[in-house]
């Protein structure tokens, strides 16, 4: 069992879990906003995320054989107590499982054709372990994008089915927010692969993927990460200025808790050297994640 969980990222697959349930019960439930989903289609949408999620993480680890033998030793040990038949059983089921529910949730909200979203992203996933990956900045980009459709579906799903000309203000206040944070979520996702790029060129470059630290250079890649944290610092700044400059409680959550780490990664960055210290600043923007995802907790007092 112990090593079924770490086949398919328990800690990441309940993080996702963990920010669709945030947004169904900090952001639609509490504003009384019409939704097309109960708590109990609400979760089969959860289960059908996290199954597609899981699905990918197989598939990534059964095709990362050659550049996980440097960069995680560790994680080859699994296919010592899963085999690789079993494993792509695991894959399989999770897909199945995963368009099974989307097909039945398309259908319930009476949009059949979006059960396309679903077999899009089983496909999307499975592109990117054998095809995607191999290319520069695109296997950087389709991570970020998977991990802004994770807030997403969300108002796809409940959201754009309920939608009339009376609710339509009130949903589309909703709905934006929910992009603002898919965004933060895209960008942070996208910074945070770059670093991990860094911290996996060893193993990357035995298994002969291209990514920014082999094809630029560590130093230049450290740059580029760079420009990319102040522009992430001066985003969340603009965005507390423009919208929450009202709100003195989010402004000091958000300085805090999402600015002040993104300070100290662009400190830390110029220093590190080795793969565990760039490690650690890839655990620390998935941190810092973790924390704007968690402010959404807070729109239940600041938009009332």
């Amino acid at each position: 069992m112990n090593a079924f969980l770490r086949l398919v990222r328990i800690e990441n697959l309940l993080f996702i879990a963990g920010i669709q349930f945030l947004i169904k019960y900090a952001l639609l439930v509490p504003f009384g906003v019409a939704t097309a989903l109960s708590g109990l289609h609400f979760t089969l949408l959860v289960i059908a995320t996290v199954s597609l999620a899981a699905a990918g993480y197989i598939i990534n680890d059964l095709q990362d054989g050659v550049a996980d033998q440097i960069n995680k030793p560790k994680k080859v040990a699994l296919t010592q107590l899963i085999s690789e038949k079993s494993a792509y059983n695991y894959f399989i089921g999770f897909n199945v499982l995963g368009v099974a529910i989307g097909f039945y949730l398309s259908n319930y909200i009476e949009r059949p054709a979006l059960v396309a979203f679903f077999i899009g992203i089983s496909a999307m996933l499975y592109i990117y372990s054998t095809f995607l990956k191999y290319i520069l900045i695109v296997k950087n980009l389709t991570i970020a994008v998977l991990a802004a459709l994770v807030l997403i579906v969300v108002g796809i799903f409940d959201l754009m089915p309920a939608l009339t000309e009376a609710n339509q203000g009130g949903l589309q206040v909703i709905f934006l927010i929910i992009l603002d944070y898919a965004f933060f979520a895209f960008s942070l996702t996208f910074l945070r692969e770059i670093v991990k790029d860094i911290q996996d060129m060893d193993g990357d470059k035995n298994a002969d993927l291209k990514t920014l630290p082999i094809v630029l250079g560590v130093q230049r890649t450290v740059t580029i990460s760079f420009v990319l944290g102040v522009l992430h610092i001066v985003g969340v700044v603009y965005y507390v200025y423009q919208y929450l400059y009202k709100q003195p409680v989010a402004i000091l959550y958000f300085l805090l808790l999402v600015i002040a780490p993104l300070i100290v990664f662009c400190i830390l960055l110029w220093s590190r050297k080795t793969r565990q210290e760039f490690g650690q600043l890839a655990t620390l923007l998935k941190i810092i994640m973790a924390l704007g995802m968690l402010s959404m907790a807070l729109y239940p007092w600041l938009l009332k």
